[in-house]
C-alpha cells in the first residue's frame, strides 16, 4: 500500500474529529480490508480440523445425490 496521506478535520479545541482522504486512498484501504478479510478466513478454515476427500470422492458422492 502507498504511503497515506490524510488530512484532518478538527473542532474549536483542535481535537481531530474526523479524516479526509483521496478517493484513491480510500479505494485502497477498502481493497486491502477485503483481502485481509479473505486471509483472515482461509487461516480460520486452516486451522479448523476437517475430513479431506478426494476429488472423484466427492464427484461420486454428488452424482448419487442427483439420482444418476
Amino acid at each position: 500500500m502507498d504511503a497515506v496521506t490524510p488530512r484532518y478535520v478538527v473542532d474549536e479545541q483542535q481535537v481531530p474529529t474526523d479524516v479526509v482522504l483521496s478517493i484513491e486512498q480510500w479505494h485502497q484501504i477498502v481493497e486491502e480490508l477485503h483481502e485481509l478479510a479473505d486471509i483472515r478466513a482461509y487461516d480460520e478454515a486452516k486451522s479448523c480440523p476437517q475430513e479431506s476427500i478426494s476429488l472423484e470422492s466427492l464427484a461420486r458422492k454428488l452424482r448419487a445425490g442427483r439420482g444418476s
